[in-house]
């Protein structure tokens, strides 16, 4: 259980930032950029969230899981690490790429194939849904930084991978097949 007893502690005043193992880095650095852009990530679907309440189970699953990849990703790799889950080391796991693999598929079933790409947009719900796809897929090109340059758990880069595919898929659901369609060089 976190208990948050004091926000304030004065250590990162020197521009670094704590990690789960104890050690300290500068917080302009790539692990932190990561972390960074999962928790905008995960505010972003707390926004859609509130217009898109009929799938307030699922979007608070994965809100809860972005905390976990943000554990996972502040908590750099040991020497021989296998990215396997302990009591003290929280990761993120295959079995959660799986659900959103199973929700993309369960919400496919009932959409038509696309024909165009679609224009972010069409009710509320999907706008906020494909700001928030938006958001994930920067936060995966900050993991895959990251991963360029240090170890990162292998499920954790496909999560972040499967979520912006989900939030993608939702978007076209909770518009109920009327996607605003782009139609190349309409403008011309």
């Amino acid at each position: 259980m976190v208990k948050l007893n004091k926000i304030y502690t004065r250590t990162g005043d020197d521009g670094s930032t704590g990690l789960v193992d104890g050690s300290r880095t500068a917080k302009h650095g790539a692990r932190i950029a990561a972390i960074g852009s999962v928790d905008e990530a995960n505010s972003a679907i707390g926004h859609a969230l509130i217009a898109a309440s009929d799938h307030a189970a699922a979007l608070t699953r994965i809100q809860n899981d972005l905390f976990d990849l943000g554990a996972d990703l502040a908590t750099p790799a040991g020497e021989s690490e296998d990215f396997a889950p302990s009591e003290m080391v929280l990761r993120i796991v295959p079995a959660q790429v799986t659900w959103l693999e199973d929700a993309i598929d369960t919400l496919n079933e009932t959409l038509e194939p696309l024909t165009s790409f679609i224009l972010p947009g069409g009710s509320e719900a999907a706008a906020r849904l494909h700001v928030a796809r938006a958001t994930v897929r920067r936060a995966e090109r900050d993991v895959v930084a990251l991963a360029g340059d240090e170890p990162v758990n292998p499920a954790a880069l496909a999560y972040i991978n499967r979520l912006s595919d989900y939030l993608f898929t939702l978007a076209r659901a909770v518009n109920g097949g009327e996607d605003p369609l782009w139609t190349p060089g309409a403008n011309r």
